[in-house]
């Protein structure tokens, strides 16, 4: 028994997908600084400061005694940087940016700005493009054309008072650094959110590849088990006065753990499939030696295989719950099948009341997620005689194209 321990260990291990494990954890880590350009830091406030060197030639006037009323002049300057370094780095807090409080403070610097400009010219129109700066990196969307449209028309006009010709110069650089600074900022916020978006994906496919492991081990487990117990137990109450019919069950104990292998290998790599067929043989084996009688009825065209396997793993867990829970003496298994939907039942007669219930079982939970999926239902009620009943709908059609998403999904295609 040990050796058969091992060898389930073994073999489980090696062929579960770690691949597709693997690359969605590394798709959760950082990548090391430097590999590619989304990998650098996003932009901030601290990266809008530098431009405000394009003050420095008003500041020098200032310095200098060249401006008239230095003291209006160092006042606006002063005013003007406090609020671009306050507009610029709310600007990249998305609350922040929306808030009323920042486009307040946009209308402020601009009308400093004009100001500045209307009073002193020169040097000091520059802060046109520094205002468009700030401007393309608040606003967003058709705001941002009119604004920056406004922006460089006043610029234009101003600067065509005291500049002449170069009013040109200070219109086009008003319009280009608003326009240019949100695209930047704006594909800047499209890489971040599709980086966030790339790496739920990635949590969200470990997280189906557990639940799917998971729920296929429940399923795979949960009934051979049940079915070796029962035949553990059938042995050793036939070894005493029948030793052949013992050797009988050992032998089907042998099988049916030399298929749970198999299955195992198949589940943890993704391409296993029930099959109909056999689960309704392996429910009449295991109920048989339960001590209950399996009756099963059949009608209808054949199923499709996407289908039939489906229902093969409804009545693997209705039968296992029979086996471990109902202490019934019969269970019944009807499958109705027409071309457009297939309908199955397992019914016990049992009057022992499950514990847990059934319907809170992990099992059950999963086969109804999975019937949800491709288009059906899962359905647990009391009979009038106090059995159990499991009922189990499927269209024909789509379920094909349902399964086949989720096995792509399993073999990472």
């Amino acid at each position: 028994m040990a050796a058969s321990v091992r060898l389930v260990r073994d073999d489980l291990v090696p062929p579960f997908r770690a691949d597709r494990v693997s690359e969605g954890r590394a798709a959760l880590k950082l990548k090391k600084p430097g590999r590619l350009p989304e990998e650098m830091g996003p932009p901030n406030g601290y990266s809008m400061l530098p431009w405000l060197l394009m003050g420095m030639g008003s500041f020098s006037n200032l310095l200098q005694g060249e401006t008239p009323n230095p003291w209006i002049g160092g006042i606006g300057l002063l005013a003007f940087n406090s609020l671009y370094i306050g507009v610029v780095f709310r600007a990249f807090d998305k609350d922040k940016r929306e808030a009323p409080a920042t486009h307040r403070m946009l209308i402020a610097m601009t009308a400093v700005t004009c100001a500045l400009a209307i009073v002193y010219g020169g040097s000091w129109l520059l802060f046109f493009p520094l205002l468009g700066l700030a401007a393309g990196s608040v606003l967003r969307g058709r705001r941002l054309a009119q604004v920056v449209f406004a922006l460089s028309a006043a610029a234009g006009t101003i600067a065509g008072v005291r500049d002449g010709w170069g009013a040109i110069n200070v219109a086009y650089g008003t319009f280009i650094s608003g326009m240019v600074t949100a695209a930047i900022l704006a594909l800047s916020e499209t890489v971040r959110e599709l980086r966030a978006t790339r790496q739920e994906l990635a949590r969200t496919a470990v997280e189906k590849e557990r639940l799917r492991f998971s729920r296929d081990l429940h399923d795979l487990l949960g009934h051979t088990l049940s079915v070796i117990v029962v035949k553990s137990e059938a042995a050793r109450r036939l070894a005493p006065r029948d030793l052949d019919a013992a050797l009988a069950q050992i032998t089907d104990i042998e099988s049916v753990g030399r298929q749970a292998l198999t299955e195992i290998r198949e589940a943890v790599t993704g391409y296993r499939e029930a099959s109909l067929a056999n689960e309704l043989d392996r429910a009449r084996s295991a109920l048989t030696a339960a001590g209950i009688a399996p009756v099963v009825r059949q009608s209808g065209p054949p199923l499709e295989p996407q289908t039939a396997a489906l229902l093969g793993w409804v009545v693997r867990e209705a039968v296992t719950n029979a086996v471990r829970h109902s202490g019934a003496s019969t269970c019944e298994i009807t499958l109705e099948s027409t071309p457009e939907r297939a309908h199955l039942t397992v019914t016990d007669d049992g009057h022992t009341a499950p514990s847990p219930l059934p319907t809170s079982g992990t099992g059950l939970k999963g086969l109804t997620e999975r019937l949800s999926t491709a288009g059906g239902s899962l359905r647990t009620t009391r009979t009038p005689d106090g059995g159990f009943r499991v009922s189990a709908e499927l269209p024909v059609d789509g379920v094909e194209e349902s399964v086949s998403g989720e096995t792509a999904l399993h073999t990472g295609g």
